[in-house]
């Protein structure tokens, strides 16, 4: 005996309704996929829509990285032994909860992130700005970059980061940080901690005396501008034509 059209159609219906789900998220993990995202970092970038609060700390690390989000960065180079610095921290905290509450607002469309950067301990950073003194303000627009020379108030510094900013002369970009000469300072900074880490291996960890391990590096150094230089000269070797 054949089953009645309509007990055919329920079990078609149970089985769409059973397969439905799934069908789903199949659906959400395809499109997941073709936007090179997962669901954990969906749920990161929901969160990251709340509002930033306080100062942001930057550091070697995460500094290009932050930088990337296309917004204006007004960053205090501080040191912790600094005293201006610490009796500025409470209104460079107020500065920082302002401008960031200022993001939400439809009506501005300047929008600024405030952080920090210890430029005592990423000297390579404070260094590829030029910062000769604490603390120093600077604000990063694009490649643009300007330092503030007013005065160190909370009025002063908004409408430095908000109005004020253009009749402030950028610094150069031949001699600014995300130009060539910042770059290379930056380099020789990181390559100095570097020599100075691990002659202090060396020597402490080690145990080896100070001339040999100063040996060791001038070695090193040598043999590693030996072969960039030869990495570099087999790269630019110009290939013979083919007939």
């Amino acid at each position: 005996m054949l089953p009645s059209t309509s007990s055919a159609a329920r079990r078609r219906h149970r089985s769409f309704v059973h397969r439905l789900p799934f069908a789903i998220l199949l659906l959400v993990g395809f499109i997941f996929t073709l936007n090179g995202n997962d669901v954990t970092s969906f749920v990161a970038s929901a969160a990251d829509v709340k509002p930033k609060q306080g100062v942001i700390t930057l550091t070697s690390k995460n500094f290009d990285s932050s930088l990337r989000d296309g917004k204006v960065w007004l960053i205090e180079f501080y040191a912790p032994w600094c005293g201006h610095c610490t009796r500025f921290a409470s209104t460079y905290e107020v500065i920082a909860n302002q401008l960031h509450a200022k993001q939400n607002q439809s009506t501005v469309k300047r929008q600024v992130n405030v952080a920090k950067i210890d430029g005592a301990a990423e000297r390579a950073l404070a260094s590829r700005f030029s910062v000769h003194g604490f603390p120093t303000f600077v604000l990063i627009d694009g490649w643009t970059v300007r330092e503030y020379e007013g005065t160190r108030s909370h009025e002063g510094l908004v409408k430095f980061a908000m109005e004020n900013y253009e009749e402030t002369e950028p610094v150069p970009f031949l001699f600014g940080p995300f130009g060539p000469m910042g770059q290379l300072k930056s380099l020789l900074m990181r390559s100095g901690t570097w020599a100075i880490g691990m002659y202090e291996h060396l020597t402490v960890g080690r145990g080896m005396k100070p001339l040999v391990a100063m040996a060791v590096l001038c070695v090193g150094g040598l043999v590693l501008g030996l072969v960039s230089i030869v990495v570099v000269g087999l790269l630019c070797l110009p290939k013979a034509k083919q007939d």
